[in-house]
């Protein structure tokens, strides 16, 4: 203890981290230190509710939760197979293709579906249970396995035991001693909602094979996922309720009201009506009248307080918080672009963009795309629709058949002109390659060329000549004298498209 006091001493402890204090600033500042487990424990629930409550009426978080959604999922984020056999991936893909639309167990919607739908669950409630339901053969799908999206309800947090086996469960989860998740406790109907059958409210191991849970680590150790809105819900909800009691105050200000006071209450006056059970009388004004009051009356007007000009301003930088601890930008929270330029939105973007590709690629694609795709595989080489030899050989055979490259939708630019002027930059200065551009927008190079050359096909067949075919026209538009010759068939004067 000595040594301790003579080291705070020497370095001036508290000069060097102040909130490390117990100066008259921190003194009230006395915060717990719980665990990532038992942090989620103590709030999890009534974050989660909270949140929900918000999504639900509050305008700006169901539009936050919106635009991350979009802009991280979009149209999908679609697997290119990356097996050496040409063959075997043309088959794959035209496989998974049919599958998409088999794959929600709800039939509500089909694989990209079920990707928002889980986006939205993990945003909004903290995390996602998707539920991988393998199907008999006779159920006529092109693979037999579907998907089940639970939301985190169905696990419970109070769940904290030893199973049967031994094995600690947290939080719902059962590990063995390794640590390894080993099975998911859930529910079998969702708690909130009223059970149907007598069973419904019992809690059902099922291996954590089956089970992919989506969510966010932010904290070494964390098992459950917090709601993306946790560091907003206070400040969104006083704001909320701020922006209402505006509008009411500039409702109430906008109908002119008046106050009579009067010695004689059973005198009528102005023609009103009879008083009601609360004594109160009501009575109208028309354009263009006085009236006379009698010795002793006095009429007052309603004048409400105006807040001034600075309930703008005001609104826009609480916002600013709320979009910093979303993880937007301002102008995605609000729809307000009043006050960007080209310069301003771009940087905006690409800030954003690099922090949604981080969600995509290190959450997403890693905890729900790949097992799902794994399974998928598994399934349809043991239903026979796909074959792979050797792939049940060992697991390293199994991860050849499996390889896959996940490929979000690309992004759209506020100036693709700029954009693509510079991709093509970097493809001829050997900095990219075509495959790596065509991925950036969401596409499959191998598709794309394959439908480039239909395309060049085709117009060579009608003999048309487009200036979109830099086979046949240059950049300046002149006729590329290296142009391949036109079938003897095609028409005398080719079709020529002037268009830019």
């Amino acid at each position: 203890m000595a040594f301790w006091k003579k080291l705070t001493a020497y370095v001036g402890w508290n000069s060097v981290h102040e909130a490390a204090g117990s100066g008259r600033r921190s003194r009230v500042w006395n915060p717990g230190d719980p665990g990532a487990v038992s942090a989620m424990l103590a709030t999890g629930n009534q974050l989660r509710v909270k949140s929900r409550d918000l999504v639900r009426r509050n305008a700006w978080a169901a539009n936050a939760v919106d635009s991350f959604v979009s802009n991280a999922i979009g149209t999908g984020i679609k697997p290119q197979s990356l097996v050496d056999d040409p063959k075997f991936r043309e088959k794959v893909h035209a496989l998974w293709w049919q599958w998409v639309e088999e794959a929600d167990s709800n039939n509500l919607t089909d694989f990209y579906g079920l990707q928002s739908l889980a986006c939205r669950a993990m945003v909004e409630g903290g995390e996602c249970l998707i539920r991988i339901r393998n199907r008999r053969q006779e159920d006529g799908l092109s693979v037999p396995i579907q998907l089940q999206i639970l939301e985190p309800e169905h696990l419970p947090l109070s769940l904290n035991t030893i199973s049967a086996s031994g094995n600690p469960i947290r939080s719902g989860i059962e590990f063995d001693a390794l640590g390894r998740r080993v099975a998911y406790h859930l529910y079998r109907e969702h708690p909130g909602d009223p059970s149907l059958t007598v069973n419904g409210n019992d809690l059902v191991p099922v291996p954590a094979e089956e089970i992919v849970h989506l969510f966010r680590p932010l904290r070494p150790g964390q098992i459950r996922g917090e709601p993306w809105l946790s560091r907003a819900l206070v400040k969104l909800n006083e704001l909320d309720q701020y922006d209402d009691a505006e509008l009411v105050r500039k409702k109430t200000a906008a109908m002119f009201a008046g106050f009579i006071t009067r010695q004689s209450p059973e005198d009528q006056l102005l023609g009103e009506g009879e008083a009601d059970e609360m004594g109160v009388a009501m009575t109208g004004l028309e354009p263009g009248t006085m009236q006379v009051l009698e010795p002793g009356e006095d009429v007052k007007f309603s004048d409400p307080a105006d807040v001034g000009g600075s309930y703008a301003e005001f609104l826009r930088v609480q916002f600013r918080a709320v979009a910093v601890a979303m993880g937007i930008t301002y102008e995605q929270l609000t729809g307000d672009l009043s006050s960007v330029n080209y310069s301003s939105i771009r940087a905006g973007l690409l800030e954003f963009r690099r922090r949604c590709e981080a969600i995509q690629h290190g959450v997403i694609v890693h905890q729900m795309c790949r097992p799902i795709w794994r399974a998928w595989i598994d399934a349809a080489v043991l239903s026979g629709a796909l074959t792979a030899t050797g792939y049940a050989k060992s697991r390293q055979s199994a991860r050849a058949w499996q390889a896959v490259k996940w490929i979000p939708q690309g992004w759209q630019w506020v100036d693709p002109e700029k954009e693509f002027k510079a991709l093509q930059l970097a493809i001829r200065s050997g900095l990219m390659s075509r495959s790596e551009a065509i991925s950036s927008f969401g596409y499959d190079a191998e598709t794309i060329d394959k439908e480039i050359a239909a395309d060049n096909a085709r117009a060579d067949a009608l003999g048309l000549v487009l200036d979109t075919d830099p086979r046949q026209v240059a950049r300046n538009g002149a006729t590329n004298s290296a142009a391949p010759s036109l079938p003897p068939d095609s028409p005398s004067a080719p079709l020529v498209d002037q268009q830019t």
